[in-house]
């Protein structure tokens, strides 16, 4: 597998509940991690962030940024 270039922005929490909320998830008081993780699977995507082990073939994950930064 290719080496992916990670981007340096990270999404803050704001941007998360909006995207969250936009898929009509509700995001009340909700850890990062578990509401990304519902993101994940409401967009048909396996809940695996901060899971990685420095690979991901999902490149346009929009969470890949903080995902290879987090070790859950």
């Amino acid at each position: 597998m290719p080496t992916i270039e990670i981007p340096e922005k990270r999404m803050g929490m704001p941007e998360i509940r909006t995207k969250a909320k936009a898929l009509g998830l509700k995001t009340g008081k909700i850890k990062k991690a578990e509401l990304i993780h519902a993101i994940q699977m409401a967009e048909g995507f396996m809940p695996c962030f901060g899971k990685s082990n420095g690979q991901c073939s999902y490149i346009e994950c929009c969470f890949m940024p903080d995902c290879f930064r987090t070790k859950l």
